[in-house]
């Protein structure tokens, strides 16, 4: 089963950009964490980060036929990415959108996510923990489809 991870912008700085709010967990870390779990699960994932929107469009398009389910952490995407909100629409698997921070407790602005209407289900304020939930969520649901139940 291969699982995509799609890290939006400015994510590459987790570790050192507002630690208060994200931690000091920096974004190879958490790959790791997912490669980790994921092997343990089965699983393969394909990783991207992007501070580019139509390069996160582009890595879904580019796996529209080969992969079975998608993490996204949309970031800054979250209030106005309509372009990655249409192409997780397109994809034939379901995608879970994941946050570190719980963003319905943040600045008001931050509390609507465009990208929530296309996903099969949230997973956010639990730090790290938030990819690592979504990861088992993920796999679990696509191995209950793959085994018909």
């Amino acid at each position: 089963m291969k699982i995509l991870v799609l890290h939006g912008p400015n994510l590459n700085l987790f570790g050192r950009r507002e630690p208060h709010i994200y931690g000091t967990t920096t974004l190879a870390q958490i790959d790791a964490q997912l490669q980790k779990l994921a092997s343990e699960l089965g699983a393969t994932l394909e990783t991207i980060q992007s501070n580019h929107e139509g390069e996160l469009v582009d890595f879904l398009h580019a796996h529209i036929d080969d992969a079975q389910g998608a993490l996204v952490n949309p970031a800054g995407l979250t209030q106005h990415g309509v372009p990655l909100h249409d192409a997780i629409k397109a994809m034939p698997f379901p995608t879970i959108e994941v946050h570190m921070s719980n963003i319905a407790a943040r600045e008001a602005w931050r509390a609507h996510s465009i990208i929530s209407p296309a996903v099969k289900g949230t997973i956010q304020g639990l730090g790290p923990q938030s990819y690592l939930a979504a990861l088992r969520a993920l796999v679990e649901m696509q191995s209950r489809q793959l085994a018909g139940a």
